[in-house]
C-alpha cells in the first residue's frame, strides 16, 4: 500500500516542482518589495511628523492584528466589487508585500530607536541634514539590530505564503491538496509538503542564527 502511494507521489513530481517554484517566486518578489516598503515606512514613522507616524502606526496595527487569510480574501474577492480585478498571483503579491512591509516597518522602527540619542544630537550639531544623519549614522547602526529579526521575518513570510492556496494559486500547499485527492494519505503528502517548506526556509534560519551569534559576540566585546 505505502509503496503504491510512493509510486503515485513520484508521478506528481513535476507538479510538486511547479508548486515549489511558485512558492519561491511569490516569496522572493514579496520579500524584496516588502523590505523596500517596510524600510520606507519605518523611516517615515520615525521622522517626527505625528500625523504620518500615526497613520502608519494605525495601518501597521490593523494588518498585524487581523488574520492574513481575511486580508487576502478582501483583496481577491472584495476589490472586484469596486472594479479592481486582480488575478490570484497579483493578489498574493500585494497581500504578502503589505504583510511583510508592516512587520518589517516595526523592526526598522525598533532598530532606529535603539541608536543613542546623543549620537543623533551630535550629528545634528554638526550640521548634517536629516537624510544625511539617517544614511550616515542611524541606519548603519540600526542594521546591526535589524538584521537578525529581519531574516527571521523572511522565514515567517515564506510560511505565510501557503495561505495563497486559498485563492487557487498553485503553490506548494495547493499542490498538496491536489495530490492528496489521488493519494489518500494526508499524513505522507503533507509531511512532504512540510519538507519542501523546510528546504526553502532552512538556509534563512541558519543565516538568522549566524547573525544573532555574531551580534551577540560583538556585544560581548563591547562590554569587555
Amino acid at each position: 500500500m505505502i509503496w503504491q502511494q510512493l509510486q503515485s507521489l513520484a508521478g506528481s513530481y513535476p507538479l510538486a516542482l511547479r508548486g515549489l517554484g511558485m512558492t519561491v517566486l511569490l516569496s522572493l518578489i514579496s520579500l524584496v518589495l516588502g523590505t523596500l516598503l517596510g524600510f520606507a515606512l519605518g523611516i517615515l514613522r520615525t521622522g517626527g511628523n505625528r500625523l504620518i507616524s500615526g497613520l502608519i502606526g494605525a495601518w501597521v496595527d490593523l494588518i498585524r492584528g487581523t488574520p492574513f487569510l481575511v486580508q487576502i480574501f478582501l483583496i481577491f474577492f472584495i476589490l472586484p466589487e469596486f472594479g479592481i480585478e486582480l488575478d490570484a498571483f497579483t493578489a498574493g503579491i500585494i497581500a504578502l508585500t503589505n504583510l511583510a512591509a508592516c512587520f518589517i516597518c516595526e523592526i526598522v522602527v525598533a532598530g532606529i530607536r535603539s541608536v543613542p540619542t546623543g549620537q543623533v544630537e551630535a550629528a545634528l550639531a554638526s550640521g548634517l541634514s536629516r537624510w544625511q544623519r539617517m544614511r550616515q549614522l542611524v541606519l548603519p547602526q540600526a542594521m546591526r539590530i535589524v538584521l537578525p529579526p529581519l531574516v527571521g521575518q523572511y522565514v515567517l513570510l515564506i510560511k505565510d505564503s501557503s495561505v495563497v492556496s486559498a485563492i487557487g494559486l498553485t503553490d506548494l500547499t495547493r499542490v498538496g491538496w491536489l495530490v492528496v485527492q489521488r493519494v489518500p494519505n494526508g499524513l505522507l503528502v503533507f509531511f512532504l509538503v512540510g519538507v519542501g517548506y523546510f528546504i526553502v526556509c532552512y538556509p534563512l534560519i541558519m543565516l538568522a542564527r549566524r547573525l544573532e551569534q555574531r551580534m551577540g559576540a560583538a556585544h560581548g566585546e563591547v562590554q569587555l
